[in-house]
């Protein structure tokens, strides 16, 4: 296809306003979509998007639209950046719209509720798209606007999804690697949030930087267990998706999950920690699908299992940190 075709990005927060821009400015034009007519027409006369971007100036190949159908018609890739929550919502209006010959990718980061189904697998059920992948890494949105180096992996079965999609995205300030583990990537991108909740439980209890580098190995070794328990594979846990993400996730003052975590050592809430942060914590659902994947799966989970207590079960950090120096140690490596 023509590298005029258009691309359509479906939701303008951070991310999506951000993967937007970047695709803009690489010289393809882009299709922003929003179901907010007020935040449509303040991009448009604007090129600003102070609700979710502040200070950063769209490119002018990017132009905002309301309508969904006229946003993915004739687009040649479409990427979904949606909650997750909000994923099948989005993909059932989606589906009339679409042709089997659009790729889709997506570069949301949680599990559906109840389901506990990955992007990907909601993607395949409510639209036509046979062409899917999903982006993933250590992308600060806010740092990526602001032109600073980064680095995601785009994953798909289908190599010309890989390609087309690094076309679109890379520059000499963002580097795009492939990968074809689609399962890895997706459960790493959702499964690293609730980990970067105990992260910031544990920065803002002072533990120390031996305790906290204990606690998110840890639940790096509880997120690979899982992933390869539905046959992803071991070394997409060490690349972009798996440790870069779970870095930047746990440390920086950008990660929402981080936050939340802060929040609730300082005593705060659930409510209050959500509400103080004014955007999605994945992290904060995707508990509950962990803990729900864990036990179909037979799988300990001390870390994750203990998170989901802080938010759900009336467990405090302080008493779940406690708990985890308690409990009994196995294998440092599980495959070793």
């Amino acid at each position: 296809m023509s590298c005029v075709e258009p691309v359509a990005v479906i939701g303008a927060g951070n991310w999506g306003s951000t993967l937007a821009h970047l695709i803009g400015e690489n010289g393809f034009p882009v299709r922003l979509w929003s179901r907010d007519e007020a935040q449509v027409r303040e991009i448009e006369s604007t090129r600003q998007n102070p609700r979710a971007m502040l200070g950063l100036t769209l490119s002018e190949r990017v132009h905002a639209d309301a309508d969904m159908a006229r946003a993915v018609s004739g687009a040649s890739v479409v990427i979904l950046v949606v909650p997750a929550q909000a994923m099948r919502e989005v993909t059932c209006q989606l589906g009339d719209a679409l042709s089997t010959e659009q790729i889709v990718v997506h570069a949301s980061k949680g599990l559906e509720l109840r389901s506990n189904k990955r992007m990907s697998q909601i993607i395949a059920e409510e639209t036509c798209a046979k062409r899917i992948g999903v982006i993933a890494g250590p992308n600060i949105a806010a740092e990526i606007g602001a032109g600073s180096p980064a680095g995601t992996v785009v994953a798909s079965r289908f190599p010309e999804v890989v390609h087309r999609t690094k076309r679109l995205l890379a520059s000499n300030r963002f580097m795009v690697f492939a990968g074809s583990d689609v399962i890895g990537v997706e459960l790493c991108g959702a499964l690293k949030n609730v980990v970067a909740i105990a992260a910031g439980m544990a920065t803002a209890m002072n533990v120390g930087e031996n305790a906290f580098a204990l606690l998110v190995t840890r639940g790096l070794a509880e997120i690979t267990a899982i992933a390869a328990s539905f046959g992803a594979t071991p070394g997409t846990l060490a690349g972009l998706a798996g440790v870069g993400d779970l870095m930047v996730t746990c440390r920086s003052k950008h990660s929402r999950n981080h936050r939340v975590g802060e929040a609730l050592a300082r005593g705060d809430s659930l409510e209050e920690a959500v509400r103080a942060i004014g955007m999605v914590a994945e992290g904060v659902t995707t508990a509950i699908a962990a803990r729900e994947l864990a036990e179909q799966r037979q799988i300990r989970t001390p870390l994750l299992e203990q998170v989901h207590r802080v938010l759900y079960g009336g467990l405090s950090p302080s008493a779940a940190l406690e708990e985890l120096l308690r409990m009994p140690t196995g294998r440092d490596v599980a495959w070793s």
